[in-house]
């Protein structure tokens, strides 16, 4: 009843674990280039994988014999006793990686060592060698995976579309290339060069990948211990972002995944930085390799520390003080204003005694609207919101002042939040929903003479026919811009405002490639992007609600929140890219509001068609009633 697998299935089942989909055998080629002490490595890719996966190095080549054993299982030249395996200082050492894929593709390799005249060519089809023959090459390896998964169609009919598996690739690619940035890498996709990185230090490898621009978000962390040396960048708290993004952690040169270092560098950002987002970080650590265990898994992306609790402290007092030496510096002693410039006060001046003026007729209760100002007063928009409110009519929009757009700055200080129109920058026909929504607020609702007022700078308050409702402002604009997008994603011609100024925005490449897949969504939402050159994009039109100066970081958030909705729910792109777009322009907790502008937020709301759910189904109000205050009373 028991039997021997043969070697062809044994390798098909150990390739299940080490090569799930194209990015996984390359990152095991790209790590053999290394561990072969390679200064230059090519990658070059077609169909995301599926049809090519060919990784070019100078490495140090192989024999004939190497050549044809490096396909067996186990077979390695990292290790030789069980000892061996905790003292790692190369990539890869099980000697799984070549047997795994040569298992399940059709794998071609050339290598040929620096003082040999010829090289060695090895031609694998599914664990069967059918070819190896002396060829001329140049020194160092090339090896060509084709057709991944040809004869297991079921694993190749489980893999993703292009985009998806190409930015686990490009991913991949980051993570190998960070580290190692001394080499020179190289990545082609379909005869297109998406990356071309020269060798240099750190800071430069990261601006490489990301961007120039990257580099002036980021502090300089560095520290020397006896248990670990670290060393690379955090980024600064006004970059943080809601989803995980640019977070690489590496240990002697290798991308890990360790929850409790993470957790190191974020808590170190505690009160600084708003709750659930995320800082970027790039940190390279070094550990005694007899210290760590990195055989615990397959991809070797888990590690075990024998001294993780004071690594974890290091690295946290070491990110605290980066953020401490750099972000609380003060900015003067950089950037002097000109403002500050004075003249000397010339000889013999006298300045003139101050004076203070009164306006007898000015009254604290009244808005500033009534006196001068072009903003409506307060009582007249309590009663167009009260004649809303008991009769489910619709209040003249025009007639209730607001900016255009939600003001993605959470500090209090600056200047108020844009709250969105219903006038000019709506749609047409778009007022015309306000009476759309449930018939139950329209009959409970009430406004009075109190005008609404905001409790720890989060939550509108206001009074009802029979008690209080609490507001959440962030989820509520989010519910109102939401609606707004969804209603122009079906016009004909979308609202957009031109840009005085177009805006120029750079990204990496496989986030260039997707926000050229999903220009045409934007488009419709009233967004004018055309390609300007290599991963840069010109905008020269947004919707009303967008605000020039956070274009960029709107955009990349879009594009974070898209490719976490693709790899994790495949929700519908149009819904997701507008509920995207609506929770980072949402004005967020923390944002003080004038009275006009509560009352804006109020009026909108209860214009929606779902007032009392954000569009990711969390609850935007509650109402305590007069029985309910009675009961707390007892």
């Amino acid at each position: 009843m028991i039997n021997i697998l043969p070697d062809s299935v044994a390798n098909q089942i150990a390739a299940g674990e080490v090569v799930d989909r194209p990015a996984s055998a390359v990152k095991e080629l790209l790590e053999n280039a290394l561990d072969a002490g390679a200064t230059e490595i090519q990658l070059i890719i077609k169909d995301a994988g599926r049809s090519l996966i060919q990784v070019i190095d100078n490495g140090s080549g192989m024999s004939d014999s190497d050549a044809r054993l490096c396909f067996e299982r186990h077979a390695t030249s990292k290790i030789k006793r069980a000892e061996d395996l905790f003292d790692i200082h190369t990539m890869g050492f099980r000697g799984e990686a070549l047997a795994s894929i040569a298992a399940v593709a059709q794998v071609e390799m050339k290598t040929r060592l620096h003082d040999e005249e010829l090289g060695s060519q090895v031609i694998i089809e599914g664990s069967d060698v059918k070819e190896q023959n002396p060829c001329t090459c140049s020194p160092g390896t090339s090896i060509a995976v084709k057709n991944l998964f040809f004869n297991i169609p079921a694993r190749r009919n489980f893999l993703k579309k292009d985009s998806i598996e190409l930015s686990h690739i490009e991913e991949v690619f980051r993570r190998v290339a960070l580290p190692n940035y001394n080499v020179a890498f190289s990545f082609h996709h379909n005869g297109k060069l998406l990356y071309d990185l020269k060798g240099g230090n750190f800071a430069q490898r990261i601006a490489s990948i990301f961007g120039n621009n990257f580099s002036a978000r980021l502090y300089h962390i560095e520290e020397q211990t006896e248990p670990v040396s670290l060393f690379g960048y955090v980024g600064k708290e006004e970059y943080v972002k809601k989803v995980r993004g640019e977070q690489y952690l590496f240990v002697n040169g290798r991308f890990i995944k360790h929850l409790g270092l993470s957790a190191a560098i974020e808590k170190a950002y505690n009160e600084l930085i708003p709750e659930r987002t995320y800082p970027s970080y790039f940190v390279l650590l070094s550990v005694d390799p007899s210290r760590i265990d990195i055989n615990i898994h397959p991809t070797k992306t888990e590690v075990r520390f024998i001294d993780e609790h004071v690594i974890f402290a290091i690295l946290r007092a070491a990110t605290k003080k980066a953020l401490g030496q750099f972000s609380l510096a003060t900015e003067l002693e950089f950037n002097p204003s000109p403002d500050l410039n004075f003249d000397p006060v010339p000889k013999g001046y006298t300045p003139p005694a101050p004076t203070v003026s009164i306006n007898p007729n000015y009254n604290p209760f009244y808005n500033s609207g009534q006196h001068g100002s072009s903003t409506p007063s307060q009582k007249s928009i309590q009663s167009q919101l009260r004649n809303f409110w008991n009769d489910g009519s619709d209040s003249d929009g025009d007639d209730i002042g607001g900016g255009s757009g939600g003001d993605s700055d959470s500090d209090s200080d600056s200047a108020p939040a844009k709250m969105p129109s219903s006038g000019a920058s709506s749609l047409p026909g778009e007022a015309s929903r306000q009476t759309a929504h449930d018939d139950s607020y329209a009959t409970t609702l009430n406004a009075t003479q109190n005008p609404p007022f905001q409790y720890a700078a989060r939550y509108v308050i206001t009074t009802l026919k029979s008690g209080v409702v609490v507001i959440d402002q962030h989820r509520a604009h989010q519910r109102i811009l939401y609606e707004r997008l969804m209603a122009r994603r079906e016009a004909a011609q979308p609202s957009s405002q031109q840009l005085l100024f177009p805006v120029n925005c750079r990204f990496n490449s496989s986030d260039s490639e997707l926000l050229a897949e999903i220009t045409p969504d934007l488009q419709k939402l009233g967004f004018a992007i055309a390609t300007l050159g290599q991963n840069t994009f010109v905008v020269t039109a947004t919707p009303p609600d967008v605000h020039p100066d956070d274009i960029q970081p709107l955009l990349e958030q879009t594009l974070a929140d898209h490719k976490s909705n693709m790899l994790q729910r495949h929700s519908d792109g149009d819904r997701s890219i507008c509920l995207s777009l609506a929770r980072h322009m949402a004005i967020p907790a923390g944002k003080v509001l004038k009275p006009q502008e509560m009352q804006q937020l109020i009026a909108d709301l209860f214009s929606c068609q779902v007032p009392d759910q954000s569009p990711s189904g969390q609850r935007i109000m509650f109402i305590i009633t007069e029985q309910d205050i009675a009961e707390k009373m007892r």
